[in-house]
């Protein structure tokens, strides 16, 4: 006898539980074919995995089922002729040949670093960190995950190209959306190679800028930067650049728990004027279950960090505590938005 009674639905697993579970697979491969040099191959033209294996001494078979699955979702496209199996031919779609080596959306490096084994090994303990309070990172290396990037500038480098990827279009977002006409010099607290900080002044010709980071950050930023945009080095759980109309705090405190953030957000208060502004750039969530990207990364922050990301209430709880208030939130065309802080001269 049947083990489904007529006209009830079969008892498999839910569409959501088994895409997800298989979405796990199509990204490993779009590691694999990424990191063995396979893309790097296509971008000269359309090969077979017969080809493509003899070149790099790999597998023909297997790489032919890699090939295949990734064309059907639009990495790739099958090459139209009469070869079957590993014989079958392959080129790069528009979105796999973002994939290749150089390409300026970072892309490949967005890949390598989230499927690469910083992040894998982080990502393969994360019940033990939901169990002991342990970032992956402190876990599997000891320490925690910027420690670990400062002492391995590869994966440093590495992870810096990534931001382009995920967060490419927010700069110029920001930029549009914030009105910093008000503004004479501006201060990037922890702003890496300096892309949020370019488009501000790209969009703002009468601003002076300066770029604030740890030493070995900012030395991969200088020969980025204009005349405009001085660099300076440091440590923001310590001390910022004093005496600047705007400071902008992109991405920073969601890597931070709260008492963290409260101690760089007093920082910042502290080399405030009267008039200054502080300019926090985050993905601030929405109630509810609403999806929103900001949900997503929050899981990479659970793993990697003891950050997360937050609502506007609660970032309005912790620039209150620093002695800061919290006077607008200004929308963007990007996931992020502008969080407007000024000194509480009550406090």
């Amino acid at each position: 006898m049947s083990d489904v009674e007529d006209g009830a639905p079969p008892r498999q697993a839910p569409g959501l539980v088994l895409d997800t579970m298989h979405t796990v697979f199509v990204a490993r491969a779009m590691y694999a074919v990424t990191d063995l040099g396979v893309i790097d191959l296509l971008a000269g033209g359309p090969r077979s995995a017969e080809w493509l294996a003899a070149e790099l001494g790999v597998e023909a078979v297997p790489l032919h089922q890699l090939l295949r699955t990734l064309a059907s979702t639009g990495l790739l496209r099958t090459e139209p002729g009469t070869e079957t199996g590993p014989a079958q031919r392959y080129s790069l779609t528009e979105v796999g040949d973002t994939l290749r080596e150089g390409h300026p959306t970072g892309t490949r490096e967005l890949v390598l670093t989230m499927q690469g084994p910083e992040f894998w090994n982080a990502l393969r303990v994360l019940p033990e960190r939901v169990a002991t309070g342990r970032t992956g990172p402190e876990i599997v290396y000891g320490m925690p995950f910027f420690e670990y990037l400062a002492g391995n500038p590869p994966a440093g480098e590495k992870f810096n190209r990534m931001m382009i990827a995920t967060h490419g279009g927010e700069p110029a977002a920001v930029a549009r959306a914030y009105d910093l006409s008000w503004a004479g010099r501006v201060v990037d607290v922890g702003g890496g190679i300096g892309t949020l900080l370019l488009a501000v002044l790209d969009r703002n010709p009468h601003l002076t800028g300066v770029l604030f980071d740890r030493p070995d950050v900012v030395g991969h930023a200088e020969a980025n930067l204009a005349g405009r945009c001085q660099v300076a080095a440091g440590d923001f759980l310590e001390a910022v650049p004093a005496g600047a109309d705007a400071y902008l705090l992109s991405r920073i405190l969601h890597d931070w728990d709260d008492d963290t953030c409260v101690r760089i957000l007093r920082t910042c208060a502290g080399a405030m004027t009267r008039n200054s502004r502080l300019l926090v750039v985050e993905k601030v969530l929405p109630g509810g279950d609403e999806p929103h990207l900001g949900k997503m990364l929050d899981l990479v922050m659970a793993t990697m960090t003891h950050g997360r990301e937050r609502t506007a209430g609660e970032y309005g709880v912790l620039l209150e505590k620093a002695g800061l208030r919290a006077q607008r939130l200004v929308p963007t065309e990007s996931a992020s938005s502008v969080i407007e802080a000024v000194l509480d001269h009550g406090v």
